[in-house]
């Protein structure tokens, strides 16, 4: 089986080598790996013996963030080297000062996965979420370095609980250990034959209340904002952006922040909202924001902040890609508002549940809401607090986790 997942990953770096042509994230991922075994040489002796956590992009190492500083503070001599599969998260991080080490992952093949380890050679390796890396799996358990899943979550479709997929869950029976986020993926473990299962919750909670009780402000939101209401929408696509513009010419005595996933789309966005006053966040030098009605942040590492500053938040991606983190602004005490699908987000699931967020499909359900909220003082306000408390009474999942690998 190790050599057809070998062959299949061989062919897919082929496919991703022929996009890199005519694609730039297909670059960065081949760029970033040329040579990478030289470079894994020339900073490894053998003696260090880090701890490996790897990310698959920028929201998983978000997960591992507050897990990398609990080590460093706890045991300030122990190195981290982090690792990433995507470009998204390595070209963001990439000088990242927390970690020792950040790398890309070579992809998993069983000559590479060979390499890394005999390379690094790790004291432990750490997977966030649903990093299943089985060549990598392999040689660390050949080598005995203990390896855990953090923050992992499990749904029964996936193929580990199928008749097909008995061989990868016999390889996920080798992990020291699986901290996971709800009972059902301990259950799920469980039913094949994993035990070494803890339910923690998820780090993210622990990492967006941290950013949440830093004091700063920002000037030129605060400017931006005036004396009226403030939607921010986070990591948007093209329907969200869509409905949002809709949802503009209703409404009054609201702005916007719109903050694209993807930079590469300003010109897009801009054009959505050319109906209104609208101002990008690189241009905005010697503008008076006070006069414009939306404000597009084409930068990255500061849309955690601005939710701050937001009466409501709309979170991006639940129309087409997959819905984007909700924590980031929750954690503010804010009403949350998403597309349909995110039955998957277990986050989003309860907040829905729980009435703190809100699933939408048009212009008009969101305006609706608004308006009962401007109506309804003490409705709003339940609203916030319902987001505030669900993300305070799940906080905790990194203390956990640190004491269970210490413990095993």
């Amino acid at each position: 089986m190790r050599i057809l997942i070998s062959i299949g990953i061989a062919l897919y770096t082929f496919g991703i080598a022929v996009a890199s042509l005519f694609n730039e994230k297909a670059r960065l991922w081949i760029k970033g790996r040329k040579d990478i075994f030289q470079k894994l040489a020339d900073t490894f002796e053998g003696t260090e013996h880090p701890v490996w956590i790897h990310s698959a992009s920028l929201g998983e190492y978000e997960q591992a963030r507050p897990l990398i500083e609990k080590i460093k503070k706890e045991s300030p001599e122990t190195k981290i080297i982090a690792t990433f599969f995507s470009p998204s998260g390595y070209e963001i991080r990439k000088n990242d000062k927390l970690p020792d080490y950040v790398f890309y992952l070579p992809a998993d093949t069983m000559r590479n996965a060979k390499r890394f380890v005999r390379i690094v050679n790790p004291q432990m390796a750490i997977f966030v979420k649903y990093e299943f890396w089985f060549n990598y799996i392999h040689e660390l358990h050949q080598n005995q370095i203990p390896f855990y899943y953090v923050s992992a979550i499990f749904r029964p479709s996936q193929y580990f609980f199928k008749p097909i997929g008995k061989w990868f869950a016999k390889q996920l029976q080798q992990a020291a250990g699986f901290f996971v986020q709800n009972e059902l993926s301990k259950q799920l473990l469980h039913s094949i034959d994993i035990h070494q299962v803890e339910v923690c919750g998820d780090t993210r909670f622990d990492r967006v209340y941290a950013i949440s009780q830093q004091s700063y402000s920002l000037d030129f939101i605060e400017n931006f904002k005036q004396d009226k209401k403030l939607i921010v929408a986070g990591s948007s696509w093209g329907p969200d952006e869509m409905l949002l513009a809709q949802l503009l010419v209703q409404l009054q005595g609201y702005k916007l922040v719109v903050a694209p996933h993807e930079l590469n789309r300003k010109a897009e966005v801009m054009a959505t909202f050319q109906n209104f006053r609208t101002m990008a966040y690189t241009e905005m030098d010697g503008c008076d924001l006070a006069d414009y009605d939306v404000l597009v942040i084409d930068t990255i590492g500061i849309l955690s902040k601005i939710y701050k500053y937001s009466t409501v938040s709309y979170i991006g991606g639940a129309f087409k890609t997959g819905l984007h983190n909700i924590l980031e602004a929750g954690v503010f005490g804010v009403p949350l508002f998403f597309g349909p699908h995110y039955s998957k987000f277990n986050e989003a699931v309860m907040l829905v549940q729980q009435k703190g967020a809100f699933s939408i499909t048009t212009a008009a359900e969101m305006l609706a809401v608004l308006q009962h909220f401007d109506s309804t003082p003490a409705y709003y306000e339940e609203t916030c607090r319902i987001c505030k408390q669900y993300v305070e009474d799940n906080i905790g999942a990194v203390d956990k986790i640190y004491s269970g690998i210490c413990k095993i």
